[in-house]
C-alpha cells in the first residue's frame, strides 16, 4: 500500500472529524421504506428518502443490517457480509444509496456483526460438513460436550435471547451461540476470521462507506480454557475478567481494524457498541482502535435531573480522557422508545410491561412525549455525537399490541412467548396519513402499524411548527450554527433544573420539576415546548442565546 485508498464516492465536504459532533440517524431498513410493495422496506426506499433526511438535517445515516440473511434476529444473522439480501436489493442499489447520501453531504454508516454469523453462512455450512478437528470448524467455537456421552452442554451459560448458549450438532459436538442458535459464535483467535473481516471493512470503505457501527464489540475475545468460569453478562460492572464479554484482548482486534481503517483518506469512523461501564466502554473509543464507543446510560437512566447531570459529567470526562468524543443516545432498535419510556410509571420495569398484551400498566402518551421531546433537545446541545433513531423525530410510541402472532423477535421464540421483545420499536414509519401502510409501500407492513400511526406520519407533522418533526427539524439546524468545541460549563440553577453554557455562550436548560420557573435572561433560540408569561414550564428544555 503506496497511499491513502480511494472510495468509489465521497461526501461534498471531506472531514477527517465529521463523527465528532455528528448528528447520525439509524435506518432500520426492513421498516423504512418499501420501494416495491412486498411489505419489507428496502434499499431503493431509503434512497427515495435521503431528501427527506437531507432536510431534518442529519450528518450521516447508520443502516442497520441489510445483508444476506434468513432473518433469526432481524439481520444480525449475516448469511454473506458482502453483498445485500435480494428482498431488499443489490449492491448497485447500495452503490446508489451511498452516492445520492453524499450528494447531499451526508455520511454512511454500515453496520458489521463480528460476533457470530448465520448458520447459513457458507462458513458454517461447510464447519458441519467437515466434522470435529477440522479447520473449517475452527473457524467457530466448537467443543465437545459434558457428562458421560457429552449429552450435555460444555458449560452453564446462558445466551442472551434465553436457554444455553450451546447449541448441539448430528455428530455430538456443541457448538457457542451467544445469541440465538441460529447465530453461531466466530472464534477470534483464528487468523482467518480476522483477515476476512479485514477484507469486509475494505470491500464497503471501497464502495464509500464512511463508517462502521460494531455490533457486539464486547464479546469477540472470550477466555474458553477450562474449567469453564461462570459469566453473566448482566451482572455489571464488567472488569475485564469475564470469560465471555468485555475481555482486555479484544482491544488488540480493534486495534488491527483501526490500521485498515487508517488506510483510507479520510480514515473510516467506527463505533462500539460495547455494553460496559464507562470507565471500560472508552478503551474501545481510542483513537488507536474505533474511535467512538455508544454510551446508552442516559437511554437507561429515569427522567431525573441527578441522574441527567451525573452522567453527562461522567461521560464527558472519560471521552476527555480516551480522546473521543462522547456519543449520546435516547432509542434504537433495540429498546422501547423513549417517548414510551417516558410515559410509564417511574417506577415501571418496561421488560415486565412488555410481557403484557396492550397498554398494562397505563400509558400517558402526552406526558410521555412531553419528557421526550425535553430530553431530546437537552440531548442535541451535548458536546459530541447524537444518535436519533427512525421515528423518534415524528414522536412516535412503541406499538405495544402487536398480534402475538406476528411477533417475530427471537426473544418472544427463546422465552417461551413470554418476552414480547423488540418488535414494537422496529415497526414501519408512517410517510401519509393514511394508505394500507401509511405511505411506507403500496401494502401492509410484514409488521404491523398502530391504526393511530397518520396523525404521526410525516405528512402531518411537516407543516405544524409545534410538531416533533419541526421541532427536531430546528434543533438540527441551529445545533450546527451553534455546535463548537467539546466541553461545556454548568450553570447555578434552581434544584430541578439542568443548565448548561457552550461555546459562544449559547446556553441550555432542562426543568426536570412540574412547577414552572423564571425563564433565563437572554432571546429564546429554541424550546421542546410553549413558554408563557417569562416561565420555563415543568419537563421543558429551552436553548438561550
Amino acid at each position: 500500500m503506496t497511499g491513502p485508498r480511494t472510495p468509489a464516492s465521497t461526501p461534498a465536504t471531506p472531514d477527517a472529524q465529521w463523527w465528532r459532533q455528528a448528528v447520525v440517524y439509524q435506518v432500520y431498513p426492513r421498516s423504512f421504506a418499501d420501494s416495491n410493495g412486498d411489505g419489507l422496506g428496502d434499499v431503493a426506499g431509503i434512497t427515495s428518502r435521503v431528501p427527506y433526511l437531507a432536510e431534518l438535517g442529519v450528518d450521516a445515516i447508520w443502516l442497520s443490517p441489510f445483508f444476506p440473511s434468513p432473518l433469526a434476529d432481524g439481520g444480525y444473522d449475516v448469511a454473506d457480509y458482502r453483498d445485500v439480501d435480494p428482498r431488499l436489493g443489490t449492491l448497485d442499489d447500495v452503490d446508489e444509496l451511498i452516492a445520492a447520501a453524499h450528494a447531499h453531504d451526508i455520511r454512511v454508516i454500515v453496520d458489521v456483526v463480528p460476533n457470530h454469523t448465520s448458520d447459513e453462512h457458507e462458513w458454517f455450512r461447510a464447519a458441519l460438513a467437515a466434522g470435529p478437528g477440522s479447520p473449517e470448524r475452527a473457524r467457530y467455537v466448537f467443543r465437545e460436550g459434558a457428562g458421560v456421552d457429552g449429552e450435555l452442554p460444555p458449560s452453564d451459560w446462558v445466551a442472551n435471547f434465553g436457554g444455553s448458549a450451546w447449541t448441539r450438532v448430528p455428530d455430538g459436538q456443541w457448538y457457542l451461540h451467544l445469541f440465538a442458535p441460529e447465530q453461531p459464535d466466530l472464534d477470534w483467535t483464528n487468523p482467518e476470521v480476522h483477515a476476512d473481516f479485514e477484507h469486509t471493512l475494505r470491500f464497503w470503505s471501497d464502495r464509500g462507506v464512511d463508517g462502521f457501527r460494531v455490533d457486539v464489540a464486547h464479546g469477540l475475545a472470550k477466555d474458553l480454557l477450562e474449567p469453564y468460569r461462570p459469566s453473566n453478562e448482566q451482572a455489571l460492572p464488567l472488569d475485564g475478567s469475564d470469560p465471555l464479554y468485555d475481555r482486555d484482548e479484544v482491544h488488540e482486534i480493534f486495534e488491527g481494524w483501526r490500521r485498515v481503517l487508517d488506510e483510507y483518506d479520510p480514515p473510516r469512523a467506527a463505533i462500539a457498541e460495547a455494553w460496559a461501564p464507562a470507565p471500560r466502554r472508552v478503551l474501545y473509543a481510542r483513537p488507536t482502535e474505533l474511535g467512538q464507543a455508544f454510551n446508552f446510560d442516559l437511554l437507561e437512566a429515569p427522567f431525573d435531573p441527578t441522574a441527567f447531570r451525573t452522567i453527562i459529567e461522567r461521560n464527558l470526562a472519560m471521552s476527555e480522557e480516551s480522546g473521543a468524543s462522547s456519543t449520546w443516545v435516547l432509542s434504537n432498535h433495540d429498546v422501547v422508545r423513549h417517548a414510551t419510556r417516558y410515559g410509564l410509571p417511574d417506577d415501571t420495569d418496561t421488560d415486565a410491561w412488555l410481557m403484557t398484551d396492550g397498554f398494562t400498566p397505563p400509558l400517558d402518551r402526552d406526558h410521555g412525549l412531553h419528557r421526550a421531546r425535553a430530553a431530546s433537545l437537552l440531548l442535541f446541545a451535548l458536546p459530541g455525537s447524537t444518535y436519533t433513531y427512525q421515528g423518534e423525530e415524528l414522536g412516535l410510541h412503541e406499538a405495544a399490541a402487536i398480534p402475538r402472532e406476528l411477533l417475530q423477535d427471537p426473544k418472544w421464540i427463546r422465552s417461551g412467548h413470554t418476552v414480547k421483545g423488540r418488535d414494537g420499536c422496529r415497526v414501519p414509519i408512517p410517510w401519509t396519513v393514511d394508505g394500507p401502510s401509511f405511505g411506507f409501500g403500496d401494502v401492509p407492513p410484514q409488521l404491523p402499524q398502530p391504526e393511530d400511526f397518520g396523525a404521526s406520519s410525516v405528512e402531518a407533522l411537516a407543516d405544524d411548527p409545534t410538531s416533533t418533526l419541526s421541532l427536531y427539524r430546528a434543533a438540527f439546524a441551529t445545533r450546527r450554527q451553534l455546535q463548537r468545541g467539546e466541553h461545556l460549563t454548568w450553570l447555578d440553577t434552581p434544584e430541578h433544573v439542568v443548565g448548561f453554557a457552550r461555546h459562544d455562550g449559547w446556553r441550555s436548560y432542562t426543568n426536570f420539576g412540574t412547577s414552572p420557573v423564571a425563564l433565563p435572561d437572554g432571546d429564546v433560540l429554541l424550546a421542546s415546548g410553549p413558554l408563557t408569561d417569562g416561565m420555563l414550564p415543568g419537563e421543558t428544555t429551552v436553548w438561550v442565546g
